[in-house]
C-alpha cells in the first residue's frame, strides 16, 4: 500500500475525495494526554484498504475535510478499541463518527479472548509480526520519523485487513447483526460525555464508606471533575483519590484543619478552600436516605448458590460450543446479581444476551433444564 503523509490543507481535501468513495475506511489515532483532562490529538491514521493516509493535526488548521468523510454514516468505519479515539472526536465535534467496527469487540465474539489487543490479534489471524518499538513515543514532536510514520501506517495496513476477514466470519456465524448494540454504544455521545456527580463510584478506596461520608465522597468528588474539565488537567493532579478519601473518612470542619493535609497548596487552598469545607459540610448535613448507596448484593443463601453453579455450568457448555472463554460472557459476580434479580447487566445486552443471557433467564423461569446424559452435560 501507497503511504502518503498528509502535513497542508490542499493534500488533505485530495485524499479525502478518494476516501469518501471508499467501501470501508480503517482509522486509528495517536494521542497524548499524561498532562491534560482531554487527550490532545497527535495524528491520525486512514487506510482504505489500498492507500494509508498519514495526517498531522498539527500541521493542518481545518480538519473538516476528513470529519466529513469520517462522519459519513454510509461508510463503514473499522477501528480497534475504539472508545479512547472515540472520546477525542467527541470532544472535537460534539459527535461520535457512526458505522463503527470494532474489531477487538469482533474478536471476543469469534473467541480470540476478552480484550485482546492490536498486535496480538493481527499475528493471530494475519501472521504479521508488528514493530512494537515505537509503543511509548512522544507523538506531538515533530518531525516525525521515518519508523514513526511506518509503524503508524501498520495501525491501519493490518486493520484494513482484519476487518473484512472478521466480518466474513461473523457473516458465516451468524452473528454480525449480535455486534450492533455493542457497536451503537460506541457511537452514542453519551457514552463520552463527561459525569461529574457519579465520578465518586470511580474513586479508589470508596468502600471503606457508608451514609454521610459517602456524601462528602460524592461532593469531593464531583467538584474535583468539574476542575479538572475547566483547567484541562488529569483529575489526579487536582487531587488524588487517596486525598478525597482521606477528607471524606475524617472530614475537616474549619479552613485551618485543611491547611494541615498534605497534597493541598496554599494557593489551592486560597481559591478552593471554603469551597471543599462547604462541600464537605453539605455531604455530612445529607439525610440517611438521602446519601449515595454503594452497590450491594445480599450474601447467597446454600440453595442459591446451588442455584449459581448451575448457571455457571450452563455458562461453560455455551462458551464450549461457540469458542468463547467463559470470562467473555460474565463472571460468577454477575451471576450473583442476576439470581439477586439485578437486570442492567452486560450478560442481559449485545451478543451475550444471545449466547447466555437469555437462556439463563428462560432457565431461572423454569423453561429450560440442565441435565446429565450419556457424560454429557445437556441444556434445553
Amino acid at each position: 500500500m501507497q503511504v502518503h503523509f498528509i502535513d497542508n490543507q490542499a493534500s488533505l481535501a485530495a485524499i479525502c475525495q478518494q476516501f469518501a468513495q471508499s467501501e470501508f475506511l480503517a482509522l486509528d489515532t495517536e494521542f497524548v494526554r499524561q498532562t491534560t483532562y482531554y487527550p490532545i490529538l497527535a495524528l491520525l491514521q486512514v487506510c482504505d484498504g489500498e492507500q494509508i493516509a498519514i495526517i498531522d493535526p498539527l500541521a493542518i488548521e481545518d480538519l473538516s475535510p476528513l470529519m466529513t468523510v469520517l462522519y459519513n454514516k454510509d461508510i463503514p468505519k473499522a477501528i480497534h478499541s475504539a472508545r479512547q479515539d472515540m472520546e477525542i472526536f467527541y470532544h472535537l465535534n460534539d459527535a461520535v463518527p457512526e458505522a463503527l467496527f470494532d474489531t477487538q469487540v469482533s474478536a471476543a465474539l469469534l473467541g480470540y479472548g476478552e480484550q485482546i489487543g492490536y498486535a496480538a490479534l493481527v499475528k493471530l489471524l494475519l501472521n504479521v509480526e508488528l514493530d512494537k518499538s515505537q509503543t511509548r513515543t512522544d507523538w506531538l514532536k515533530r518531525p516525525l520519523t521515518q519508523k514513526q510514520i511506518d509503524y503508524a501506517a501498520d495501525d491501519v495496513r493490518y486493520l484494513a485487513k482484519l476487518y473484512p476477514v472478521q466480518k466474513q466470519k461473523l457473516q458465516d456465524l451468524g452473528r454480525l447483526e449480535w455486534l450492533q448494540k455493542d457497536f451503537q454504544f460506541l457511537s452514542n455521545s453519551a457514552t463520552y460525555t463527561p459525569s461529574p456527580d457519579t465520578m465518586w463510584k470511580k474513586t479508589k478506596g470508596m468502600n471503606r464508606l457508608k451514609k454521610q461520608k459517602l456524601a462528602v465522597l460524592k461532593n469531593l468528588a464531583a467538584f474535583r471533575e468539574d476542575l479538572a474539565i475547566q483547567q484541562n488537567r488529569p483529575r489526579r493532579r487536582v487531587m488524588t483519590d487517596e486525598l478525597l478519601i482521606a477528607l471524606a473518612t475524617n472530614p475537616p470542619g474549619e479552613l485551618s484543619e485543611l491547611q494541615q493535609l498534605q497534597g493541598l497548596s496554599h494557593k489551592f487552598l486560597e481559591y478552593n478552600g471554603d469551597t471543599l469545607i462547604k462541600l464537605i459540610q453539605q455531604g455530612l448535613d445529607t439525610l440517611d436516605d438521602d446519601c449515595p448507596k454503594l452497590p450491594s448484593y445480599d450474601k447467597l443463601n446454600q440453595n442459591e448458590e446451588a442455584l449459581a453453579d448451575c448457571l455457571m455450568a450452563i455458562v461453560h457448555l455455551s462458551a464450549n460450543n461457540n469458542n468463547i472463554s467463559p470470562r467473555c460472557l460474565c463472571s460468577r459476580k454477575d451471576l450473583d446479581a442476576l439470581i439477586k434479580g439485578k437486570r442492567d447487566l452486560a450478560l442481559l445486552s449485545g451478543w451475550r444476551n444471545e449466547l447466555i443471557g437469555k437462556h439463563l433467564l428462560q432457565f431461572l423461569a423454569g423453561k429450560a433444564q440442565l441435565s446429565y446424559n450419556a457424560g454429557q452435560l445437556v441444556f434445553n
